[in-house]
């Protein structure tokens, strides 16, 4: 097996996720391979965000589970601003269930929370490569 290397590439990136820690760690991994970040601690949030800096964002890494208005809801109103969007979904849960009805949506990539760098940069490169 090919051994996983950390990609390095510059794209803005929005992080959605309501655990403080959660967003500072993966901020620190994401600037580490180059990504410039944006974040919003809630699904409202993200999507003001979003409808602000919305061709200056290349990608958002949403969480799944958050209070106030969930991975689901916020996924969806993110792609009625912009049906081209590219989203990568995070929980600490499986895929299956809410996760896999997402993907069956269009959502373009999920990763499990704990992730690592190299997981990461390469999920991020696949979906940032994807037209």
């Amino acid at each position: 097996m090919a051994e996983k290397k950390v990609i390095k590439r510059s794209a803005t990136i929005l992080l959605v996720d309501d655990e403080d820690i959660i967003i500072d760690v993966a901020q620190e991994l994401l600037k580490a391979i180059g990504y410039k970040v944006l974040t919003a601690e809630s699904g409202n949030a993200a999507v003001e965000l979003y409808k602000a800096d919305r061709n200056e964002i290349d990608m958002v890494i949403l969480d799944m589970i958050m209070p106030d208005m969930d991975g689901g809801e916020t996924y969806d109103r993110l792609k009625e601003i912009n049906p081209d969007i590219k989203v990568l979904l995070s929980s600490g849960y499986s895929i299956n269930g809410q996760a896999s009805e997402i993907m069956l949506r269009g959502c373009n990539g999920f990763i499990q929370k704990p992730f690592n760098m190299k997981d990461l940069s390469q999920t991020i490169k696949t979906i940032l490569s994807s037209s």
